[in-house]
């Protein structure tokens, strides 16, 4: 599963904005009228801002200009926004995760354990909604590479309801108890966990995250060792408790990162955002240059 996603290698990771002195007035407007990009993207549309001494957000927000490939750009407060919703989408589905998960290491009949049984679904439905947030916000350069991740995790979400409504429900058990006893189901919910592992092969590969590189292997070894059942009980808890573990420290870095990283070259989703026609100027005014 991680072999399928290598194209990310080649396609979306970011490479790493420059920061630069924040230009003169002069030199801003110039910019902005030689790429035709800008500062900010709203919903798909591009808006040509000058960063001028007379501009009130400028006076405003003290912040640091990076050279993209296409062009100046700099952080928004819509941008950190997003990075924030991002990130803590992120720390959800870690959280539900692990708080689930761990019922499988508390002894049989201990009243916590019996508790987080009793709420699996809740949490199981908390941490996907966490993970779908994430997916809709993650930055990556092209658009059919982030489309994809997003349909596994639809895909994942109605495999996951069918499989819930359909088969646990009238067997009166949880969906995380009947996927366990009926490894088949790993079919109708993997992918949603395919989509995760897309997410942190991203992450690994982008920002060099070791805890991110080995979830890559992690997951897909775990679902495919269940699926199959040529996995001891004990392999599968230990790589289990390994997820869980990793699963934590990846989403608690994640806020040690500075909000940037988490945007990538923004000019590059400017330029995504441009009319062909604007793209071919910009092309030919750049190779000029």
């Amino acid at each position: 599963m991680a072999a399928a996603l290598l194209s990310i290698k080649a396609l979306s990771s970011p490479p790493t904005p420059k920061p630069s002195p924040s230009p003169t007035r002069k030199s801003a407007l110039h910019s902005c009228h030689d790429f035709s990009v800008v500062s900010r993207v709203s919903r798909g549309a591009v808006k040509c801002q000058a960063l001028g001494e007379g501009s009130q957000q400028t006076q405003n927000i003290d912040r640091t200009v990076y050279r993209g490939i296409y062009g100046p750009w700099s952080v928004e407060p819509s941008d950190v926004r997003e990075v924030i919703l991002y990130r803590s989408g992120l720390v959800t589905a870690a959280t539900s995760f692990v708080i689930a998960s761990s019922a499988a290491f508390l002894p049989d009949g201990a009243s916590l354990g019996d508790v987080i049984k009793q709420n699996s679904d809740l949490l199981y439905a908390i941490g996907a909604g966490g993970l779908g947030l994430s997916l809709f916000l993650i930055h990556i350069y092209v658009t059919p590479i982030k489309r994809t991740l997003q349909a596994l995790w639809a895909i994942g979400v109605v495999g996951s309801l069918g499989t819930y409504v359909s088969l646990a429900r009238p067997l009166d058990e949880s969906l995380i108890q009947y996927v366990l006893t009926h490894p088949n189901a790993i079919w109708l919910v993997g992918p949603l966990f395919a989509s995760l592992t897309g997410l942190v092969f991203k992450e690994g590969l982008c920002y060099g995250k070791l805890e991110a590189g080995i979830l890559t292997f992690v997951i897909p070894t775990l679902l495919l060792g269940h699926l199959s059942g040529l996995m001891d009980d004990k392999v599968k808890l230990g790589l289990l408790g390994l997820w869980m573990v990793l699963f934590t420290v990846f989403a608690a870095r994640k806020f040690t990162q500075p909000i940037k990283d988490d945007i990538g070259d923004k000019s590059v989703f400017m330029f995504n955002a441009l009319p062909e026609e604007e793209k071919m100027a910009l092309r030919r005014k750049l190779e000029e240059q």
